[in-house]
């Protein structure tokens, strides 16, 4: 876009920022937004204040040929919030592009494939970081922002906190995930993160590093699942899918795994009967079970 156009979107975006933070949007959701709403600037090369109805038919068709459904959803809210909230204007969303969110359900990996998955990591950080996804039922980023001071062992539970919907919760941790936390602990030592940046020198620990990097993991569970020559479709957040579904099947009472798993509302959590058809009443001690038989390995790979 031309310098006018840069200077114009600019001023936009200031007031876009604004906005966001007045409706009391999370740090993650801004980002997000200003990432998706520099998308359409860029594809029409203009500031996208006074983009018509054809225009934006158009640029979501496009969309939808190249993109997920869900990405194609981001995108449509990042512009309706700006429309709506910053440039006052009503625009008729129903007949330009319908929102929906796809239906269908998750691969969801066997209890064994989860322990091969996670015992086939070479690097034993990201290996323990599977571990504790799986185990606590996480979303990548709450594990990433796991602090030394959030686990009670003690209290066998662990505090998630600020997390999706600023939220906090407990999980219980199961004995086997206490025990590879405290000796992973003892290869890095930071003063205050469960999983740093390798950057991180114990001997510097006035300047500690940053949490590991989200990308990192990705690629070392991308990696693993191809040489593991699984032929499900499987991800990190694949992990939080099979905490459920097993412990499902292990019988714990749906109610508690949605307060595990930080669902707000009942329906997201009932979703995981529809992959297991062995809903029974909760017994005791289930947590344990889960891990029952796995045996992590220590070694990092060449």
């Amino acid at each position: 876009m031309n310098a006018e156009e840069l200077e114009k979107f600019k001023q936009l975006l200031a007031a876009y920022d604004q906005a966001l933070r007045l409706q009391r949007m999370r740090e993650r959701t801004i980002a997000t937004y200003r990432q998706y709403l520099w998308k359409a600037a860029k594809h029409f090369n203009r500031c996208p204040d006074n983009l018509s109805a054809d225009e934006l038919k158009s640029y979501f068709a496009w969309m939808l040929s190249r993109y997920a459904p869900n990405t194609v959803n981001v995108q449509v809210a990042s512009l309706v919030f700006l429309y709506r909230h910053v440039l006052n204007r009503e625009v008729k969303w129903g007949t330009i592009i319908r929102q929906r969110s796809p239906k269908s359900l998750p691969d969801i990996p066997t209890r064994e494939e989860v322990h091969h998955i996670i015992n086939s990591v070479r690097k034993l950080r990201f290996r323990i970081f599977l571990l504790v996804v799986y185990s606590l039922g996480l979303r990548t980023t709450e594990g990433l922002k796991l602090e030394v001071n959030d686990v009670d062992a003690s209290q066998h539970r662990v505090h998630i906190r600020n997390s999706k919907g600023g939220k906090d919760r407990y999980v219980v941790l199961p004995e086997l995930t206490l025990q590879a936390l405290r000796r992973f602990w003892k290869t890095h030592r930071h003063p205050r993160l469960l999983f740093p940046s390798p950057v991180f020198d114990a001997e510097c620990n006035r300047h500690p590093g940053g949490s590991m990097d989200a990308s990192s993991v990705q690629a070392a569970f991308r990696a693993t699942l191809r040489e593991s020559r699984i032929q499900k479709r499987l991800t990190i957040r694949s992990l939080r899918h099979a905490y459920a579904t097993h412990l499902l099947e292990l019988g714990m009472d749906m109610r508690l795994i949605q307060d595990l798993m930080g669902h707000e509302d009942s329906k997201t959590t009932a979703r995981y009967a529809h992959i297991t058809k062995t809903c029974r009443d909760h017994t005791a001690d289930r947590l344990q079970v889960l891990l029952e038989g796995f045996v992590l390995r220590w070694e990092d790979q060449p």
